[in-house]
């Protein structure tokens, strides 16, 4: 990938980033599926809350996506549960696994599809800074209140299977499938708005 396409791929996958959450129950096994590093595929729509308070499961999906669809601008009940939605087909990389007493969180980062190989094979500042917000996120809501419009049925139905997975554990998405290249570490510059790969600056060689 070319370093303006990846400049571009990094705007479309950073700017405007926020957090969503998916709370449910899921068995040791199909937990340990998730590695750091690790990118998967949900074949499904992916139904998640910008509502952030306590676990409701064992286990919290946290993710992190600029590309997410705002349900209550269609439907004003959605309003009451801060519904959004990812599209059929979405790629993740797996941020981080954090686990306290009986509670784990997965941290996902919504990617493009066609940047797996970049993501794949590179770690950046920017994923370092979110992945350190996400533990304190975990940490600080752990052991908060439940909120009440998201324990319905109709919710937990919703967002009760594993992302990545069938409820048996096979993976949609095999990432050893993906071109290995050489590692590359990404240094993102917001304020400057400039991106240095290995070191060197992007329009030093473009």
């Amino acid at each position: 990938m070319k370093n303006k396409r990846i400049k571009e791929t990094l705007d479309e996958t950073f700017s405007d980033l926020k957090l969503f959450y998916r709370d449910t129950d899921l068995t040791d096994s199909l937990i340990e599926k998730y590695k750091a590093g690790q990118i998967i595929k949900e074949k499904g729509f992916t139904d998640m809350t910008s509502m952030g308070g306590g676990l409701s499961g064992n286990f919290r999906y946290l993710i992190a996506s600029a590309n997410a669809k705002d349900l209550s601008k269609f439907n004003p009940d959605s309003a009451k549960i801060g519904h959004f939605l990812l599209d059929e087909i979405s790629f993740f990389k797996v941020l981080d696994i954090q686990k306290i007493g009986n509670k784990t969180q997965v941290f996902l980062l919504h990617i493009p599809d066609n940047s797996l190989s970049l993501f794949k094979n590179s770690t950046s500042n920017i994923e370092e800074e979110i992945t350190e917000k996400a533990r304190q996120k975990f940490s600080s809501k752990i052991n908060s209140p439940l909120i009440p419009e998201l324990q319905t049925g109709d919710w937990k139905e919703r967002t009760k299977s594993p992302i990545g997975m069938s409820e048996n554990g096979e993976l949609f998405f095999d990432d050893s499938t993906i071109k290995t290249e050489k590692p590359k570490r990404i240094e993102i510059n917001a304020e400057k708005k400039t991106i240095e790969i290995n070191k060197k600056p992007w329009w030093k060689i473009w």
